[in-house]
């Protein structure tokens, strides 16, 4: 190993990478002060990182001063798995608007479920936005524990609790994973898992705010989801 690659992590560059996960999780912009404070660093620290994001063209301000991520972060997400994502989308635009809910892809990333695709339903009457970069810990919602079948039960996180377990079990047993208020309250979710041709682990998902199928009947079309981006990436 390179005696370079040994060293100490950049603490800015850190932090301008944290600057850019806060954003892709805020549901509203920021103001400077909001993000110093979940950055945990001062007002000025904060300036001085966000004023190179800025010319960089992934961090944007609206007429108040409010603090977005900027398009330029768009054309870097194209990039990510471009041929996951061609191959997905097809398939979670028919089931989105087969059932009539939001549809979308998380990969695992280290700890985190984020998600990489999301197509809500053309017709949906109270569809649930997903979007694209959100994350959440993989301990909690459907996406989650639809990845955790996948693993040894000696590789789950220590900080699941026994009735997390018990339905991780469950979800492995059955094919399929559910939550329910437990990402945002009053949402329910179905998960299949996914591996992919290299590896990875993923699920394919549903978001939604009442239950017009049985949950059985979700889980098979997610499946048939699943199954037909594995068979197209060579899987």
């Amino acid at each position: 190993m390179p005696d370079d690659a040994k060293g100490p992590a950049s603490q800015t560059l850190s932090r301008g990478i944290r600057i850019l996960e806060i954003l892709a999780d805020a549901r509203d912009a920021l103001s400077i002060d909001e993000l110093a404070g979940r950055l945990e660093v001062h007002r000025s620290i904060a300036y001085r990182l966000l004023r190179t994001l800025e010319d960089h063209g992934l961090v944007v301000r609206d007429g108040n001063g409010r603090l977005a991520l900027g398009a330029r972060m768009a054309a870097l997400a194209a990039g990510v798995a471009h041929d996951l994502q061609a191959e997905a989308l097809p398939e979670l635009t028919a089931a989105a608007n087969e059932l009539g809910m939001t549809c979308f892809l998380s990969l695992l990333d280290r700890d985190e479920c984020v998600t990489l695709a999301s197509v809500e339903p053309r017709h949906g009457v109270a569809s649930v936005a997903q979007r694209p970069g959100t994350r959440h810990p993989v301990t909690v919602g459907a996406p989650g524990k639809a990845i955790l079948t996948m693993s040894a039960e000696s590789a789950w996180p220590e900080a699941m609790d026994a009735a997390h377990r018990a339905d991780v079990r469950a979800a492995r047993e059955r094919g399929w994973a559910t939550s329910h208020d437990e990402v945002i309250p009053g949402l329910r979710s179905i998960a299949v898992p996914l591996r992919l041709p290299r590896g990875e682990r993923a699920a394919v998902a549903v978001v939604y705010l009442s239950d017009p199928h049985p949950d059985a009947e979700i889980a098979e079309r997610l499946t048939r989801v699943a199954r037909a981006i594995t068979s197209a990436l060579g899987g």
